[in-house]
């Protein structure tokens, strides 16, 4: 029997406080912390959803549109947006908020890959997803395209046989 759980099972909220030795010299977030910190965010989701031991597979391209600055409060929010046979794709977006003054705002937005493995570092089969929303279907869909050109830039599948990425191309 299939095990498959929803996107709520996996959404996972953390809040980070940007302290002095979390800056550059401009007093902005290092983008090296925040990397870090969605890691462990998609990770805290990637475990919710399988209920195994992950590992980071692959980080997608991760712009950092607004500086985070001393002080703000950084909230990252991840959840996954689909399960494929060991892997797991987790979307993550980062908010950051000064308090004092009312702002907050979208910083960032990434896609993480985490593969489940068991003790001896072999990967494990995942449980599957089932998208509840219209916003979480299209992430859904998109994850296959996004799974296929990962695959394809990695140079574990070859181009030809990206049927998704082909079709967004090909018109007949």
């Amino acid at each position: 029997m299939e095990i498959i759980k929803s996107t709520k099972e996996s959404h996972t909220i953390m809040n980070e406080l940007v302290l002095p030795n979390d800056t550059n010299t401009l007093n902005n977030l290092m983008g090296g912390k925040l990397l870090h910190w969605m890691d462990i965010c998609a990770a805290i989701a990637a475990q919710k959803h399988s209920g195994k031991t992950v590992v980071t597979a692959s980080v997608d391209s991760v712009s950092f549109n607004k500086n985070i600055h001393l002080g703000d409060v950084v909230t990252l929010e991840a959840q996954v947006s689909r399960a494929f046979n060991t892997s797991m794709e987790i979307h993550i977006v980062v908010h950051a908020e000064n308090i004092p003054n009312g702002e907050r705002f979208k910083s960032n937005e990434a896609y993480y890959t985490f593969v489940a493995l068991d003790r001896n570092g072999s990967p494990l089969k995942v449980p599957a997803l089932k998208p509840e929303t219209e916003e979480e279907q299209k992430r859904f869909d998109g994850a296959l395209r996004r799974r296929q050109l990962r695959l394809v830039l990695a140079g574990k599948m070859k181009a030809n046989e990206a049927t998704e990425l082909k079709a967004l191309f090909i018109t007949e």
